[in-house]
């Protein structure tokens, strides 16, 4: 994609074959709340377990995510399964481009080895790829947290490095790995 090739919106909702990725609602509060609040879910996340208040203004913050308009914009998803939320993912520029992005995500841990964040993310990346023309998209993450490196690697992402003590996160020093993948490597399911 050149610069001055306009991406195109995204078509929302997104439906998958068990899924449906759609822009948030102010519903999601508690279902949002059930998983972030989580130790667990929060682990490997640059922010501590959610609070109510940290759940309503992350909520009304993703709420404005709505899709990748230029330079510093965001286009933050639901993940419903049958109705219910499992997750969601994120999608958003870096640098002062809209040729490369980065993505994130986080499911409630009762929705686990399903394959809903395969799945979804790989509609995610459909979505960087085929619709907003992006040239390049990241996920960087702990280096602990295996199942997201996992998950990478199963949506064709390509591990890029390792850098060694590079985030100060929750009192530590933390390791990150990256992973990309190039629009010419993307492949659709």
């Amino acid at each position: 994609m050149t610069e001055a090739t306009a991406p195109q919106p995204a078509l929302l909702p997104v439906r998958t074959s068990r899924l449906v990725l759609r822009t948030y609602r102010d519903e999601d509060l508690e279902p949002l709340l059930d998983y972030y609040a989580d130790p667990e879910v929060a682990r490997f996340l640059l922010e501590e377990a959610w609070t109510r208040e940290d759940a309503e203004a992350q909520l009304a913050l993703r709420r404005q995510r709505t899709g990748i308009e230029g330079p510093a914009s965001a286009l933050a998803l639901v993940v419903e399964h049958e109705g219910t939320v499992v997750g969601d993912v994120a999608l958003w520029t870096t640098g002062d481009t809209v040729s490369r992005g980065e993505v994130g995500w986080a499911f409630h841990p009762g929705y686990g080895g399903r394959g809903f964040a395969t799945e979804a993310l790989r509609s995610l990346l459909g979505i960087a790829f085929d619709r907003y023309r992006m040239h390049r998209v990241v996920a960087q993450l702990d280096a602990r947290n295996e199942p997201s490196a996992r998950l990478c690697e199963r949506v064709g992402m390509q591990r890029e490095g390792h850098l060694r003590a590079d985030w100060w996160s929750k009192g530590e020093w933390t390791d990150t790995l990256v992973y990309g993948m190039l629009q010419r490597e993307w492949q659709r399911p």
